[in-house]
């Protein structure tokens, strides 16, 4: 009998939403969605209704569409004195990243928009059936696992506010942030989604919620208004396709930067012989480092070309020809130069195929009055303001570096994939795609396999390398950071795969909570 689907993600609860759509006779789609919904339960530092992001889309006709329902800058800006707008430093152990929050770091959600059009355009099942596993958590309480809980201590800062304290304090530990195996309950989220079910996202956009939100950000410091909820629109994209060795690759487009950079560094690869070369060996290592050194100056480069915006003028200089054999050549004479995020990745029965990366950011820190949900803080994000704080321009969709990816092997084996994890998203997944790709790694393995990542000409090394290569890279990287062991530093790769049999195989990625189910 064949399954139902393949399910990864970042919690069980997340896993398990999903699979109870599969098994009622849904598609991948209503999964997705039934999972995004639980993830803003389980994983609420990670996804939340007040969020944004993306969907790639696969049906089993092989039609590929992505949903773009990423955050939009506000209508109209403030002046930066009026804005409740202050840095908190997070800290990962071997590296730390400064984030921005408060009201006036916040940009237009458009997760709920999302999962609505997705619904509409592609769903099977009844929204309240898709939401009824996320209600039913929010309202009796989950239990928070140990990486959940780890994640609240690095952020703690953000869900201790006056605002958010009351959902997200222990019980146990006075002044403290929830820890591992105490029960958090969300009544007002569960009414939240409860009533969305019933009355629709205009509930969120033009009603009491938009409303709450408007009136929240006006008095304390914001710019979102009633007008940037009514205008929010969800944008529907044709995919970024890249051919790399035998595969096609299809990418979140722009304005997003993510899928562009990730071909960008695969096609600087094309030419060299990595997978030839060991595995985490010195050799491919060191070819991996330039190539993400360069694809990071590229972007830079094109940026002071084209403009800050991250549109479509960036995306095609960096896929040029010219433009890539001049940074080929680069690599080849080894020239220097200079988030909270989850992933949903579902393959059903069917072939139909769903990668889904979602993110709030860090949070705000404030929650809209009487609905559980925390909005995001992108306007305080760094990788998605490359050109600075307050320099953004009103309306306009935020680029990102969230990054779904489906790759698709002439053998018919079809690989659904994504990743949290801020500027590192595009070098966890050139990693996982190449041990896929160039050293045919089974999903396991390639999933497994320590990474790096270098930026601001900071070596990253993950826990795993042969010794003997890391002293070899950080003798040659001066400033260098080696973590003991993998970290949720490098990402979170939850990848689903359809082999050539049509066998369903997932694997969530261990760094981030991840864990995967082949429904039967």
């Amino acid at each position: 009998m064949n399954a139902k689907g393949v399910v990864a993600a970042g919690h069980p609860g997340t896993v398990e939403a999903a699979a109870e759509m599969l098994r009622a006779g849904g598609n991948a789609f209503d999964a997705a969605i039934a999972a995004f919904f639980m993830a803003c339960v389980v994983e609420p530092v990670l996804a939340s209704l007040g969020g944004g992001g993306f969907m790639l889309a696969r049906d089993s006709s092989g039609v590929a569409r992505v949903f773009d329902f990423f955050t939009q800058t506000p209508g109209t800006r403030r002046a930066s004195s009026d804005l409740d707008f202050y840095p908190i430093v997070v800290d990962f152990g071997s590296a730390q990243q400064e984030f921005h929050v408060g009201l006036g770091a916040c940009a237009v959600p458009g997760c709920v928009r999302g999962m609505f059009d997705i619904h509409r355009q592609l769903g099977r099942l009844p929204m309240r059936e898709l939401v009824q596993p996320a209600v039913l958590a929010a309202g009796t309480g989950i239990t928070l696992n140990a990486f959940q809980a780890y994640i609240f201590t690095l952020v703690y800062p953000i869900y201790m506010t006056p605002s958010a304290k009351p959902l997200f304090a222990s019980g146990e530990l006075e002044d403290h942030i929830a820890i591992e195996g105490e029960t958090l309950r969300f009544e007002n989220l569960a009414d939240t989604m409860e009533m969305l079910a019933i009355e629709g996202d205009d509930l969120f956009y033009r009603g009491e919620i938009a409303q709450r939100a408007a009136r929240m950000c006006t008095t304390g410091g914001g710019h979102l208004t009633r007008q940037d909820f009514e205008s929010y629109r969800v944008e529907l994209r044709e995919p970024l396709c890249i051919r790399y060795r035998n595969a096609n690759l299809l990418f979140n487009p722009p304005p997003s930067a993510g899928g562009s950079l990730i071909g960008f560094g695969l096609r600087l690869l094309e030419e060299s012989d990595v997978g030839h070369l060991e595995a985490d060996g010195y050799a491919c290592l060191r070819l991996l480092t330039e190539v993400m050194l360069q694809t990071s100056f590229a972007r830079i480069v094109c940026m002071e070309a084209e403009g800050a915006e991250g549109d479509e003028n960036i995306s095609r200089r960096l896929l040029s020809d010219p433009f890539l054999n001049f940074y080929r050549t680069r690599i080849l004479n080894h020239h220097r130069s200079f988030r909270g995020t989850t992933q949903v990745s579902v393959i059903d029965g069917e072939g139909n195929v769903a990668t889904m990366t979602i993110s709030n950011g860090e949070g705000c820190g404030t929650i809209i009055p009487g609905s559980g949900v925390m909005l995001n803080n992108m306007l305080g994000e760094e990788d998605v303001n490359p050109t600075g704080f307050h320099l953004w321009q009103p309306d306009q969709r935020m680029s990102s570096m969230m990054a779904p990816t489906i790759a698709m092997l002439p053998n018919g084996r079809i690989i659904a994939t994504g990743s949290g994890g801020s500027s590192r998203i595009r070098t966890a997944l050139l990693q996982l795609l190449i041990n896929l790709i160039d050293y045919d790694m089974d999903l396991i393995a390639a999933v497994h396999d320590p990474r790096i990542h270098i930026e601001d000409e900071v070596l990253n090394i993950e826990g795993g390398i042969d010794p003997a290569v890391v002293a070899r890279l950080t003798a040659e990287f001066q400033h260098h950071r080696v973590f003991d062991d993998l970290n949720l530093f490098f990402g979170g790769a939850h990848t689903v795969v359809r082999d050539s049999n049509a066998q369903l195989l997932g694997e969530g990625d261990p760094r981030r909570g991840g864990v995967s189910q082949i429904v039967a």
